[in-house]
Formats: structure tokens, C-alpha cells, sequence
């Protein structure tokens, strides 16, 4: 069983930046792949990026490439999400998720087993 607490959200103004924590329980954290999914108002919860158990292998959804790095530290139990030149269009709330230990880079909702509780990121203009 894994529990992920999310950290870091807030009010932002356009093209600054912000770093959300997300940290696990247990050992299982560094044995599996994390996401960061964000959802606003009346539409899907989508995800935006995802980190393999070993760091090895990332996946950016393309509208925050080149702007959102992923990262994680397994010693801490702690996964980042770095965003930089963020925009309005970034306002959502973002969620921390965890697949199943050992299983692969992914990005639906059904891949993933475990999920935080969120963090409202809102960027003005």
C-alpha cells in the first residue's frame, strides 16, 4: 500500500515557476513509477508527466515539454515536478500517482494504482 502527499502548489504569476513534492510511504517508492497528472474545471484529468521506478526513462505530455522536468529522489521518497514559464493554461489541480511496483512508464488513469489527494497550481495573467 503506498500513500502520496502532494506539497508545493500555490499562486503563480505567468511565466514564473513553481516545484511540487510529492513523497510516498513505505519501501515500495523506489521500486515503482510515478506520475503527475492535472485536472481543471470540466475536463479530463490528463497526465503530464511520469518517472520510471529506476529514473531511467521520463515521459512529458508535449504541451510541457521543454517547461516541466520530473524527477525523483528514492532516499527521500520524494518525486519533483519542476515548472518553469508557466502560463494560465497550466491552471489545474495536480495529482501525485504511483503505479504498481516494477511496472512501466505509462500515462492513463487505469495504469495507475495509487494517488495523492492534490495541489491546486493557479498561474494569473
Amino acid at each position: 500500500q503506498v500513500q502520496l502527499v502532494e506539497s508545493g502548489g500555490g499562486l503563480v504569476q505567468a511565466g514564473g515557476s513553481l516545484r511540487l513534492s510529492c513523497t510516498a510511504s513505505g519501501r515500495s517508492f523506489s521500486s515503482s513509477t510515478m506520475g503527475w497528472f492535472r485536472q481543471a474545471p470540466g475536463k479530463e484529468r490528463d497526465n503530464v508527466a511520469a518517472i520510471n521506478w529506476s529514473g531511467s526513462s521520463t515521459y512529458y505530455v508535449d504541451s510541457v515539454k521543454g517547461r516541466f522536468t520530473i524527477s525523483r529522489d528514492n532516499a527521500k521518497n520524494t518525486v519533483y515536478l519542476q515548472m518553469n514559464s508557466l502560463n494560465p493554461e497550466d491552471t489545474a489541480v495536480y495529482y501525485c500517482a504511483a503505479r504498481k511496483a516494477y511496472y512501466g512508464l505509462a500515462y492513463g488513469i487505469r495504469d495507475y494504482a495509487y494517488w495523492g489527494q492534490g495541489t491546486q497550481v493557479t498561474v494569473s495573467s
